[in-house]
């Protein structure tokens, strides 16, 4: 299949049709607009569903309802959005239901600015809501990639019952760049994904192999079933930490003087620097996580090489994966931040700058 060139936001709408979502309900926000006009657009034509919420909080609300029945269903938002949608969050977590939730983060905190930022990083891969829960987290560098995790959200959410965030920003919702989609899914393949759920989900009642009534709700009455409900949940989250981190190794060699570690469209800069300082030969790698929760620390532990003199993390925040890499370096080796923050993106100059620091060190 030839690629087409395609915005972010279109391009994880079109992906998330094609993975057999059929269900989308949303309230627009900039800057993932295009998301929620793309939806509104292509969901009839493929006898989907597509609904316009009064607001955040119904629209993840009706996602509750929809996963509920054990159909793939998504929403989308961006940062002040997704704050709205926590409490759904924690209720849906605590479920268990299956859904893909889209974050094109802007600028903050409040309102902020429509413009890039990865601030949403704590609300995203500690939780968000209230209570004890986790949510599976993709974190995009590309358009293409961006696309591709539409299915592998969906996958991740049937297998694991757990509501699933794919964390982009404003940046990548808005840049375009070839992509080449999976072939879609038919309405034969979208039905028996559906029938793989049947042994919880609500179900009507009507004659037939189908027929069953489930229970679905987040309260529980009695403390002492609600904590073994809460110790279930993280046996499933520990599993999930076994078996689902994914990272991208670049450049990493026992030469390695400095580890960086970016994540998103950050990393993207960050490999641009590399790339010029390693023409000058200076010998850097970097670790970019793509599943930010589960986080991939044994694999940052395992980069920090044996001339490695300093891990540096940059990030469009404050340093809010910042307290995660120290978790994995262990105090090994000084931990270096630099960050920009209001929607304003760092150049690879920049990011070389601070590099070459180091050396001098």
């Amino acid at each position: 299949m030839s690629k087409i060139l395609m915005k972010g936001n279109e391009a994880i709408a079109e992906a998330a049709i094609r993975s057999g979502c059929r269900l989308y309900f949303a309230y627009p926000i900039t800057p993932q607009s295009e998301l929620i006009e793309y939806m509104a657009r292509m969901m009839p034509k493929v006898n989907g569903t597509f609904l316009q919420a009064e607001s955040e909080v119904s629209a993840i609300n009706m996602v509750y309802g929809a996963a509920g029945c054990g159909k793939r269903v998504m929403t989308s938002s961006s940062s002040p959005g997704i704050s709205l949608k926590a409490e759904g969050l924690s209720y849906l977590a605590g479920a268990q239901l299956p859904c893909v939730i889209v974050n094109v983060q802007r600028g903050g905190p409040g309102l902020g600015d429509i413009q890039p930022a990865q601030g949403d990083y704590f609300q995203a891969t500690k939780g968000g809501g209230h209570g004890d829960y986790r949510l599976i987290c993709l974190a995009p560098s590309s358009v293409q990639e961006f696309a591709d995790m539409a299915s592998e959200a969906f996958d991740l959410a049937d297998k694991y019952r757990n509501p699933v965030m794919i964390l982009a920003d404003g940046m990548l919702g808005q840049m375009m760049e070839p992509v080449e989609f999976k072939p879609a899914l038919t309405d034969e393949e979208i039905e028996e994904l559906g029938e793989q759920h049947t042994d919880w989900c609500i179900h009507p009642n009507q004659d037939g192999d189908l027929k069953h009534h489930h229970e679905i709700n987040s309260l529980e009455i009695d403390p002492l079933v609600l904590e073994q409900h809460v110790i279930n949940l993280y046996k499933k989250y520990a599993e999930i930490e076994e078996n689902e981190q994914r990272h991208e190794e670049y450049n990493i060699s026992d030469d390695n003087e400095i580890l960086c570690v970016a994540w998103g469209t950050a990393s993207r800069v960050v490999k641009s620097a590399i790339n010029e300082l390693k023409a000058e030969g200076k010998s850097i790698g970097m670790i970019r996580p793509i599943n930010v929760w589960p986080y991939p620390y044994e694999a940052i532990a395992k980069a920090i090489g044996p001339n490695v003199k300093q891990v540096y993390v940059f990030e469009l925040n404050t340093g809010q994966m910042l307290d995660d890499v120290k978790i994995a370096v262990e105090g090994k080796v000084p931990v270096k931040f630099w960050g920009k923050v209001g929607g304003i993106v760092f150049t690879p100059a920049e990011i070389k700058e601070k590099l070459e620091e180091c050396f001098k060190e």
